[in-house]
């Protein structure tokens, strides 16, 4: 087997064991004598995560259907954000959910950039990130109190619905294909997965 088949999950979202924070003097040029090359990537617990490759079609197709969806119901009532946009949960965790919601009355977060706790937060996994944000983030979400996580999962089609309850995350439902998705905590939302989904048909 090559090297290139190898290659884990962890092997994508590369890990830079050096710490960073606004402090510290990052390990690579400024942007006025380094070539102009767009960096994805996050940091938490003051530890660096590049992201490599980009993100699929499939990918960039739920996110956008995604914000369609919840800025059609939720505009009113709060602001969608779509990634890159970094989120300073604090100096040592700067994170870019592919999704974000932060209600009007959550919207002194919103600076340049994100600065605080978002209200909602949605991943949607890619063979480079499943462990990353199943795991790594969903423990930062939940030790930063965001009140409610989503995961996507474009292979098998479900979205994972979690709620913050006494400072742990509960498992509130797995979505299929079949009827909306509803929040206790937002009542704005209405997402259909079906029709989010359906948008990948022509790919298959």
């Amino acid at each position: 087997m090559s090297e290139k088949k190898e290659k884990t999950d962890r092997d994508l979202v590369k890990e830079h064991p050096e710490s960073y924070s606004f402090e510290t003097e990052l390990p690579f040029p400024p942007m006025a004598e380094a070539p102009l090359i767009e960096e994805r990537y996050e940091i938490i617990d003051g530890i660096r995560y590049d992201f490599s490759p980009s993100p699929t079609l499939k990918h960039q197709l739920l996110v956008t259907q995604l914000w369609y969806e919840l800025h059609e119901t939720c505009h009113a009532t709060g602001t969608v954000v779509v990634a890159p946009m970094d989120v300073h949960l604090d100096e040592n965790n700067i994170v870019q959910p592919d999704l974000i919601y932060v209600t009007n009355e959550n919207a002194s977060i919103l600076k340049t950039r994100i600065e605080g706790v978002p209200d909602l937060l949605i991943e949607i996994l890619s063979p480079s990130t499943g462990e990353h944000d199943k795991v790594r983030k969903k423990a930062l979400y939940e030790r930063f109190g965001v009140p409610e996580y989503w995961i996507v999962d474009i292979h098998h089609r479900t979205i994972d619905q979690f709620v913050l309850r006494d400072g742990a995350y509960a498992l509130e439902r797995t979505y299929g294909s079949a009827g909306a998705i509803l929040s206790e905590r937002f009542p704005c939302v209405a997402v259909q997965p079906g029709k989010l989904f359906s948008a990948l048909d022509k790919f298959e």
